[in-house]
């Protein structure tokens, strides 16, 4: 009987080769093996090992499947899952109690370690450069009654104060690190819900100071300002780092308008400009950045030019009411007019005046003898805006501080100011973590130990797609070549997202025919061959093309 199959391919085989160009499931079956399954003996249902479970995970979750991790038997039932993986593999095997199975695996070891020793061996195996170290958090807010597990080592999924606009669901908190050498991750930890930046930040500084002094300088900490407390400060004391300043902070505001009282602004680049500040602050000697930018003046006015119009309605309101009051004399009215100037933070009193309100002893026409019962004042006044107040609000927004204590004969200041910047890379990471698009309902499991399992499957995912997206680009930088971006422009870097959907229609296509097996990738056009060329010879192979 002649077969014809077809299985989708698409992306996959990019994904699936830089997993096992990275040793990824080597690394997470070395360790596994020996330090769980020596205690925990394999379950007869488990046909693959726990590496290529997980391997089977990140395939799913970067596989557009629309689908939760728990259907991950049912996102390669049309895959070439032998080709994925190797042969003996089939969608089956990447069943439900496998996939708990390895997250309680995971769990065991400690997923934040297996993790970061994953992640830190490929970044030496890349040569990832780790010099710039970006830390922030984030949270993710989960649905259904989370029971506390006996085993005091897993999160409790709680509520928090949520990054994501729902604090009517509870969550987690995860902690990530990663590399501005293309935002990579290699340091990961997951919290309790209720857990504060405040909290997680000068934790992980605690941890970072041993990495910080068994790794080679220089290495450098960049966070955003919830990292600059004075509970921090002893910490930080032995970290070289960059953070913005809070805003909350007494000297801040003082600072920028005495940078704008000095005019010393030393441009860095065409709208960007900043003045330096030595000084000594919590203990630590330190180098401040007031940093200014034309974008920021702009988005600034535009701000200011709103709330100003809002409080030109409020004014009004507050003019009309007062000039409907009476007051027993002057000084009163006067008074009651500062009081309500007093609140403005756009406006002042443009002009003012005074009406005496007559009330006699008598009823009838007065005559000059009447004699006088009462005199009332009534005022009236208008408001215009305080061009002074205005702009030095402007100013004030239109400006951030940076604080250092890296010396200036390490990095200069236009290098604290583009490698704060690079703070962008860890955030794009969070908003990878959390695109519909990837991980579709991933965290609907109800033990937190499972929970913590895929969050460190997630940034694995996360590790991959930065370590895949990496590669391209280098080699396109290398070759001096580029690729069509979504408009059909050149472009030398192109999202790995924007390349897997360039990908979609590559499939594999077994013919039988009396007893003669033949196997052809159908779909690689000449794009899609100059594509596949750049991520190497494992993927080359899987999609039966030379490497170039």
């Amino acid at each position: 009987m002649d077969v014809v199959t077809v299985e989708r391919l698409d992306h996959l085989g990019i994904i699936a080769g830089v997993i096992k160009d990275l040793g990824i499931i080597e690394m997470i079956d070395a360790r596994i093996i020996e330090m769980i399954d020596a205690r925990i003996q394999p379950d007869d249902q488990e046909d693959i090992t726990t590496g290529e479970a997980v391997a089977g995970m990140i395939l799913n979750g970067l596989g557009f499947s629309d689908r939760p991790l728990s259907l991950t038997p049912q996102f390669f039932a049309n895959k070439p899952v032998a080709l994925l993986f190797r042969e003996g593999v089939s969608a089956e095997h990447c069943n439900r109690f496998k996939l708990g199975r390895s997250l309680d695996k995971g769990f065991a070891y400690g997923c934040d370690t297996l993790f970061s020793e994953i992640a830190l061996a490929v970044c030496q195996q890349e040569g990832v450069a780790l010099k710039f170290n970006c830390l922030d958090t984030t949270s993710f807010s989960l649905t259904g009654a989370y029971v506390p597990e006996t085993d005091t080592q897993a999160i409790a999924i709680t509520h928090g104060y949520s990054k994501d606009h729902r604090p009517d669901l509870k969550q987690a908190v995860l902690a990530l690190i990663v590399s501005q050498d293309g935002g990579v991750p290699f340091l990961s930890q997951s919290w309790d819900g209720n857990a504060s930046d405040t909290v997680v930040f000068k934790a992980r500084c605690e941890a970072l100071m041993a990495q910080f002094k068994a790794s080679e300088p220089p290495r450098y900490l960049i966070a955003d300002a919830k990292l600059y407390t004075e509970a921090n400060a002893s910490n930080l004391a032995r970290l070289p780092f960059i953070t913005r300043i809070p805003e909350t902070l007494k000297v801040t505001q003082p600072l920028i308008a005495q940078a704008w009282a000095w005019g010393q602004w030393q441009p860095l680049e065409e709208t960007v400009r900043d003045q330096r500040v030595e000084l000594c602050h919590d203990g630590m000697a330190q180098r401040w950045l007031v940093v200014a930018s034309q974008d920021a003046w702009q988005r600034a006015e535009h701000t200011l030019a709103n709330a100003q119009a809002k409080e030109a309605e409020q004014v009004q309101k507050q003019l009309f009411h007062l000039q409907a009051q009476r007051f027993a004399s002057e000084t009163e009215a006067q008074a009651a007019l500062e009081t309500i100037a007093q609140r403005w933070r756009y406006h002042q009193v443009a002009q003012v005046s005074l009406t005496p309100h007559i009330q006699y002893a008598r009823k009838g026409r007065p005559t000059p003898g009447t004699p006088i019962k009462a005199l009332q004042w009534q005022i009236h006044a208008s408001a215009a805006a305080d061009s002074a107040k205005i702009i030095h609000q402007q100013q004030r927004k239109a400006c951030f501080v940076l604080g250092t204590t890296i010396p200036n004969t390490a990095l200069t200041d236009a290098e604290v100011i583009a490698g704060y910047k690079g703070q962008s890379a860890v955030e794009g990471g969070f908003r990878f973590l959390k695109d519909p698009v990837f991980f579709v309902s991933s965290l609907f499991v109800k033990k937190p130990s499972r929970i913590q399992g895929l969050l460190m499957v997630m940034t694995l995912a996360l590790l991959v797609y930065t370590v895949a997206q990496r590669r391209m680009r280098h080699q396109l930088a290398r070759q001096h070549d580029t690729l069509p971006n979504q408009i059909g422009q050149p472009t030398s870097r192109p999202t790995l997202r924007w390349i897997f959907q360039l990908l979609e229609g590559i499939n594999r296509v077994t013919f039988s025919v009396q007893g003669y097996v033949k196997i052809v990738i159908e779909g690689v056009t000449a794009l899609r061959r100059k594509i596949l060329q750049l991520f190497g010879q494992k993927v080359c192979q899987i999609y039966q093309i030379s490497p170039g």
